[in-house]
């Protein structure tokens, strides 16, 4: 069954035309993340030590994350700058039993990798140079 002449033309005029580009309103989104607290636990070291937190971590889970713990105890801060340095070295305590107690079944095991990367890449923000 062919649709009538009459359907096809008010099936075009409600279309909206395609032909050119539309134009741009000028709208600006910045977008921010969101982190939990554990996430924002995370502390930012010197890049060598956040190399070897991942290693540590892809190798057995949890263990980079406990040695994060102890550079909060250092002095690396953290996105939680409202909380006390106790408060946050046991947030990455909890963390890293998190990630060994869930490596049983993979969770924490890649949960574990995730999350040296994220050390990695937070070191790599921490210490690349500043033009003044």
């Amino acid at each position: 069954m062919e649709p009538s002449p009459k359907d096809g033309e008010s099936a075009a005029a409600a279309e909206p035309s395609r032909g050119g580009a539309a134009p741009s309103s000028g709208v600006v989104v910045q977008v921010r993340e969101k982190k939990g607290p554990l996430r924002a636990a995370i502390p930012y070291m010197p890049f060598p030590v956040a190399v070897i937190c991942l290693f540590l971590n892809t190798f057995v889970p949890g263990l980079g994350t406990f040695v994060s713990a102890f550079t909060v105890l250092c002095g690396a801060r953290t996105d939680l700058p409202d909380r006390h340095m106790c408060c946050v070295f046991w947030l990455n305590i909890a963390a890293a039993l998190i990630q060994i107690l869930t490596a049983i079944v993979m969770v924490g095991w890649i949960m574990s990798i995730f999350w040296g990367m994220d050390m990695v890449i937070l070191a790599s923000k921490y210490s690349a140079p500043t033009l003044l």
